[in-house]
């Protein structure tokens, strides 16, 4: 399985039809942009047709601008990321662009273009907070009867803003400490994350790609929070642990790296594409102990040769993504309210068939990168009340013992980040203990 709901099976919305309804239009302050790049001959920026495509939602928008920049090689590196700048601004803000863009006449892409220009001299007062805070309904409403308003202010917010980029020392190459150093001296402004304990924060979006020490496989490109989900995990020396929707690998990575090359994690997932995209980056972190395990669905045959055997299985399920909506924006434009009730409905699957692969004494973590209950706690007590002798193992005591410096401290037995107390994407997690 994916550890993401895939943006292909998503529905598509219109280009500027959200957000009707009234509110103050846009302040005085006119911008002719932020000096993109021009099509040679053309009326429109390159801006205007990225966005343009991505406004399809046909695809994921950084598939939809990888897609674009190399059908325009002309554009440097600075121009690129311009572009890219701009289009998810568009993104995070479309709802509320949109209703402002209204007002004015024009191609729609290069309108919305213009408003994001003027941001910052936008007059908001009197918008509606799902406007304002550019949520479609079903996912304000559905926030709100969990956030409350003022909760739902903050993280609305929060998601508005991108996400910083964050890595993760390889510990089977280097220390943080040493990631480091090696990164500084290579011009990277960067420092050690307290929140997780192999965190590297990095200013700014460098050329990471370019650098020796990506290169030779010290540092992934990961969020912090992503990485206590696998420090959730815990795994020891020598255990083998199953990655049951290993999805693109960077947890699977990192569990490789706890283990210290011992014991073996498995890798599944039922793209044996993304399987093979994990090959070169298990060759680059210099990881031997990950063996990528391709399975048609949750009920593969093959699995029973697993039953009973893990010491830790962690289940990152397919899910609505609304955690990851700094990075991820056009996901809140592409995901239909609709799917949701299929996502629990998988995810009720995957964890039973999961729960079968741990030994008793074992660990089952479940993890989300969801802000939607339904998908989080909900199936926590789905669980619990079909499984009632498995318990919950405390996630700041665990956390805490393995280095994570949580701030704020969490004050439920489960893990909980959301990008407005802790600045990295929101995450939910809860690890069982199989009775013996």
């Amino acid at each position: 399985m994916s550890s993401r709901q895939r943006a292909g099976k998503q529905t598509p919305g219109s280009s500027a039809s959200a957000g009707r309804g009234t509110g103050r239009r846009v302040s005085g302050h006119r911008s002719s942009g932020r000096g993109a790049p021009r099509a040679d001959g053309g009326q429109e920026s390159l801006a205007a047709q990225a966005l343009a495509a991505a406004l399809r939602f046909d695809a994921p928008a950084d598939v939809v601008l990888r897609r674009f920049f190399t059908a325009h090689p002309q554009m440097g590196r600075g121009d690129r990321a311009r572009v890219a700048e701009q289009v998810f601004d568009v993104l995070r803000n479309r709802r509320l662009y949109a209703h402002l863009a209204q007002s004015r006449g024009g191609p729609v892409p290069a309108t919305l273009l213009a408003i994001s220009a003027e941001s910052a001299y936008l007059d908001l007062a009197g918008l509606s907070p799902p406007v304002r805070l550019s949520l479609p309904d079903w996912l304000y409403q559905r926030l709100a009867l969990s956030l409350g308003t003022d909760g739902l202010e903050a993280l609305g917010a929060a998601m508005l803003r991108g996400a910083p980029l964050d890595l993760r020392a390889n510990l089977l190459k280097a220390s943080r400490d040493e990631v480091v150093q090696a990164l500084r001296a290579e011009g990277i402004d960067c420092a050690p994350l307290p929140l997780a304990p192999h965190a590297i924060r990095v200013q700014g979006k460098p050329a990471l790609e370019r650098t020796a020490a990506f290169q030779d496989g010290l540092v992934e490109v990961q969020d912090a929070g992503s990485q206590l989900i696998a420090e959730l995990v815990a795994p020891r020396r020598g255990q083998a642990v199953i990655d049951f929707c290993a999805g693109a690998g960077g947890k699977t990575l990192a569990l490789a790296a706890a283990l210290r090359g011992s014991g073996q994690v498995f890798a599944c997932d039922v793209s044996s594409a993304r399987l093979q995209r994990l090959r070169p980056r298990l060759a680059r972190s210099g990881a031997s102990n990950v063996q990528p395990f391709g399975i048609d669905s949750e009920l593969d045959p093959k699995l029973t040769r697993l039953e009973g055997r893990a010491d830790a299985v962690l289940v990152d399920a397919p899910c609505s993504g609304t955690g990851t909506l700094r990075r991820n924006p056009d996901l809140k434009w592409r995901q239909p309210e609709s799917a949701i009730g299929e996502l629990v409905a998988k995810q009720r699957s995957i964890l039973a068939a999961a729960a079968r692969l741990v030994r008793p004494g074992g660990a089952l973590i479940y993890a989300t990168c969801s802000l939607l209950e339904e998908e989080n706690d909900q199936i926590r007590r789905w669980f619990e009340a079909v499984n009632p002798e498995w318990k919950v193992e405390p996630a700041t005591e665990l956390l805490q013992r393995r280095g994570a410096a949580l701030d704020p401290v969490l004050e439920q037995d489960c893990l909980r980040l959301r990008p407005d107390t802790h600045d990295v994407d929101a995450f939910y997690a809860v690890r069982w203990i199989r009775p013996r």
